[in-house]
């Protein structure tokens, strides 16, 4: 618990009212948690939240609340600030725990953590300040970087890099072969993958992910990426620096997607297309062809005015029945 004196400073935020009132916890503006402390942007928030009991607020300077607040220019930043330090990390003990599986020849830098049952093969290195959650796999030859977070059950399997300061999400599966088969005229035959896995620094993986190792070469993800929930890259896919990609997005095998480009739920590159430099996919956007305006890109196949052409659709039964009834005047 904190009061709103002590908070101030560390929130970047100064005292508008009632500096002893005591908050526990972040919430959203609409609770009715009396010791909950929730942001407002603007005038309408303020009044959704004067409907309800919450304890105090974050709100621009200026702006009159009626109840214990802090005034910040940027309240969803201060917010953030707050929830950073309600933040509760998952026990994890320093050390290699008696149950970890580490091959003899693996390295694990002082420093690090592996937790129980975590499994680390032959020739994997481990960064000094990586900690490895209880029931990860790292395969052999793997890299985790310095200050690398890998969360339960995570699944590196051989030869996947993971630079410095990543997050990696539980059941993320990283450097599972692609999806590659052949037709030899009576059956699939099998494609080998036997290349790599790149992450750079500053990646965030979220859970339930796969990337797919390259079938030669390196399938890459560059430093600052961030990847939501359930997303699918591709093998030997680039995805560049800086990049979002939300959830439920796939990228096939051999796709170029470019540095800072947003990727919206359920968005999708099909194999070896090009996705320039800050383009936007809108959700469910697939981009069929190689794409370089760096604007907001709709629909299947992914154009630029795809927004607007899937407005005019609505328009269709009303422009039927105007053709229709034009061609019956005509006809008279």
């Amino acid at each position: 618990m904190w009061t709103l004196a002590e908070l101030a400073p560390l929130l970047g935020a100064t005292v508008g009212a009632s500096p002893d009132f005591v908050v526990a916890r972040p919430v959203p503006h609409d609770s009715d948690d009396p010791r909950g402390l929730a942001f407002c942007t603007g005038p309408r928030s303020v009044r959704e939240a004067a409907r309800h009991g919450v304890g105090a607020l974050i709100v621009p300077p200026g702006l009159e609340v009626g109840r214990p607040c802090l005034y910040a220019e940027q309240p969803r930043a201060a917010f953030a600030r707050f929830l950073a330090l309600c933040r509760r990390p998952l026990p994890l003990r320093p050390g290699v725990h008696p149950t970890a599986v580490v091959d003899p020849g693996a390295e694990v830098a002082p420093g690090a953590s592996v937790g129980p049952y975590a499994v680390v093969e032959r020739g994997a290195r481990i960064g000094a300040g990586a900690r490895i959650f209880p029931f990860c796999y790292v395969g052999e030859d793997c890299v985790v970087g310095q200050d690398t977070v890998l969360y339960p059950h995570v699944v590196l399997y051989q030869d996947v890099h993971v630079g410095a300061r990543c997050v990696v999400h539980a059941h993320a599966v990283l450097g599972a072969d692609g999806f590659g088969f052949a037709w030899d005229g009576t059956r699939q035959v099998k494609i080998e993958h036997v290349g790599a896995v790149r992450i750079g620094d500053d990646v965030e993986i979220g859970a339930g992910t796969a990337i797919d190792r390259a079938t030669s070469g390196t399938t890459t993800v560059a430093s600052g990426v961030k990847v939501d929930n359930l997303v699918q890259i591709g093998h030997n896919a680039e995805v560049g620096a800086h990049s979002l990609v939300c959830g439920q997005a796939g990228i096939a095998g051999s796709a170029v997607v470019g540095r800072r480009v947003t990727m919206a739920g359920q968005s999708a590159v099909a194999d070896h297309v090009t996705v320039g430099d800050e383009v936007t996919l809108a959700a469910r956007a697939v981009a069929s062809r190689d794409i370089d305006e760096p604007v907001v890109h709709y629909g299947f196949p992914a154009r630029p005015d795809g927004l607007r052409i899937s407005a005019a659709l609505a328009e269709l039964p009303r422009l039927r029945d105007r053709i229709r009834e034009l061609e019956r005047l005509l006809a008279e």
